[in-house]
């Protein structure tokens, strides 16, 4: 079994896993040079040659624990019949969203669209030694639907997200969640040992809504990964301290607390959960003895939990590659 199952398997804490959000991606000279010549992101994603040379070129460079599938949480609601925009500088966003279309959508086109996915897992797994993870994701529901309306600059002024439609986001999420574990499901059979879920915009809920637009649709799919035997780490982003009903909730193998939960919290708060995660990607932009210093702050307050090193959101992309490895040689040293 490798380090990171056994960790969220078997809670060990013997040695600590290591691996990072996006760690294929920008911040790599050799990611920079294939995405060059491909500047359609999502036809990038779906060429499963390519996407899964980016998957490994991580794993070439770093002794980590675990590959992430190079791919997006967007290419589900484009696999519905969604059109999405990957425009510079400004992140995706939807396209005239036809929720007719969205709801139609039939299993068999679904699967169609998201196969070169699942050839970029098979392919990995085969070329991935097999002390290594290989891990796939979905995005939550909640933060699907934030993309699907383009409502990210709704929070501007409040800070939060006021769904008026009610009824039809009701539709939207019933689709998701059966979608959803469709692509778990099909992403396990592929090769995929691991799923994170992302719900990334977590933080834009109000309060009174969070049961019904964070914790149902996430214990859902952590329940469907328990059926199906395949460990889930959940990443509600900006919960602050509701981190800790999330858990109660939601019930998911392994937490990943982001950059704005005070390690020390998380860890006398979060009971016994597997936690990963936390540092800020920011951190890494600085110079290597402070990067180190606040690796070892995160290593010595999880040293009697079951611990994952990651960040507490993605690697940032000028990030130094030559940063990253001392990391992982660092976290790779430990044993307890």
């Amino acid at each position: 079994m490798s380090k990171l199952l056994n960790c969220l398997n078997n809670k060990d804490f013997s040695c600590v896993p290591v691996w990072f959000m996006r760690q294929a991606g920008r911040y790599l000279p050799e990611f920079r040079h294939i995405r060059l010549q491909n500047p359609n992101f999502l036809k990038l994603c779906f060429n499963s040659s390519l996407a899964t040379e980016i998957t490994l070129q991580p794993m070439q460079r770093f002794n980590l624990d675990a590959a992430i599938v190079f791919s997006d949480i967007l290419v589900i609601p484009h696999a519905l019949g969604q059109q999405i925009e990957f425009a510079n500088k400004e992140g995706p966003r939807s396209l005239n969203f036809n929720i007719g279309k969205f709801l139609e959508t039939k299993e068999k086109d679904f699967l169609t669209t998201l196969k070169p996915v699942y050839d970029t897992i098979k392919n990995t797994k085969n070329l991935l030694k097999k002390e290594k993870s290989l891990i796939a994701f979905i995005g939550a529901p909640w933060t699907l639907i934030i993309y699907l309306y383009n409502l990210k600059s709704q929070n501007k002024i409040s800070g939060k997200i006021t769904i008026k439609n009610k009824e039809e986001i009701k539709l939207i999420f019933k689709k998701l969640d059966e979608f959803l574990k469709l692509h778990i499901l099909h992403q396990k059979k592929a090769g995929a040992e691991i799923v994170q879920i992302f719900d990334s915009w977590a933080g834009l809920i109000e309060e009174d809504c969070l049961e019904e637009y964070c914790f149902i649709p996430n214990k859902s799919l952590v329940d469907f990964c328990r059926d199906q035997k395949i460990p889930s780490i959940c990443f509600p982003k900006g919960l602050k301290d509701k981190y800790k009903k999330f858990i109660e909730k939601v019930n998911p193998t392994a937490i990943n607390i982001d950059q704005n939960i005070d390690p020390k919290w998380a860890k006398k708060e979060l009971g016994t959960v597997c936690i990963q995660g936390g540092m800020n990607p920011q951190i890494l932009l600085e110079n290597e003895k402070k990067a180190l210093e606040e690796t070892e702050k995160y290593l010595e307050t999880f040293k009697n939990n079951p611990y994952i090193f990651n960040l507490g959101h993605g690697i940032l992309p000028n990030t130094n590659p030559e940063i990253i490895k001392k990391i992982v040689d660092k976290v790779n040293l430990i044993k307890r």
